[in-house]
């Protein structure tokens, strides 16, 4: 069996974060790995707390995995202070793994930010040139590239500069009132659009959690990086079509929406 490390946050709602990409990853068949950044206090209805693991423990997370079970496929998450960015960056290179997928997750669904305004710089140089692909939002985009994201030709002059300036592969995803559900995978000084459907679910919670992790299981299990992001807008679109409704917020989706039926039958 093919195998994924995920390096981020937890949220214990179950719905974005490490448990999120784990859920993803299984479903997406690989054996799914972590090493915790932090411990995020977080819901559907937004984040409260954030506790970090210290540099050291992170390190020893990834020591022990890359040292017994060597992952075919690295994604990282939330990563919100320098020192953690730069612990993550040095055992990447130092390990090598062959593909790394990068959510560079600065704010939350639910609007609380994730990632400290001086970390920003930290993650451009030490993580996106390390990067297979990054996979950044409307917002996040902006951010990165500092231009301002308004149409399609925007979000390609975004994506070219990001690739450009960093040397990696770049899928902006769409949403926020632009493009529908259609995202732009920019690399090699091209662009490719893939078509999305918009699905009329108000419950989003960690969605650009599970389409990378999703990305990062393909990768794993030898799909090119076109296939892998086609097969990781499926598998997103059916979980979102399952219309899970959990929470008082901005609830999960289904990641399970496609385990086999016995093993989901209730007790009646």
């Amino acid at each position: 069996m093919r195998t994924a490390l995920t390096i981020a946050g937890t949220d214990p709602s179950g719905g974005a974060g490490i448990q999120a990409d784990i859920k993803t990853m299984t479903m997406n068949g690989v054996f799914a790995m972590s090493a915790v950044t932090a411990l995020v206090a977080q819901n559907t209805t937004g984040v409260k707390s954030i506790m970090e693991v210290t540099p050291d423990f992170l390190a020893e997370q990834m020591d022990c995995v890359f040292t017994d079970i060597f992952p075919d496929a690295v994604k990282t998450g939330m990563v919100s202070s320098v020192p953690l960015i730069e612990t993550i960056a040095d055992k990447l290179r130092q390990y090598g793994p062959r593909h790394i997928v990068v959510d560079p997750v600065m704010v939350a669904t639910a609007g609380s930010k994730l990632l400290r305004d001086d970390a920003i710089d930290t993650l451009k140089k030490q993580l996106l040139p390390l990067a297979s692909v990054v996979t950044p939002n409307i917002p996040e985009a902006e951010i990165l590239s500092g231009r301002k994201i308004e149409s399609a030709a925007d979000m390609e002059a975004a994506a070219r500069s990001i690739s450009e300036t960093y040397g990696c592969a770049v899928l902006c995803k769409g949403g926020h009132n632009l493009n529908d559900a259609n995202d732009l995978l920019w690399r090699d000084g091209a662009g490719k659009w893939f078509q999305g459907r918009r699905i009329q679910n108000p419950n989003t919670h960690g969605t650009g959690c599970t389409l990378s992790s999703a990305i990062a299981a393909n990768l794993a299990k030898g799909y090119g990086l076109d296939e892998a992001v086609e097969r990781a807008k499926t598998y997103i679109s059916g979980a979102l079509a399952a219309m899970l409704d959990l929470g008082h917020g901005s609830g999960p989706m289904d990641h399970a929406f496609d385990l086999k039926p016995e093993y989901r039958i209730e007790k009646q």
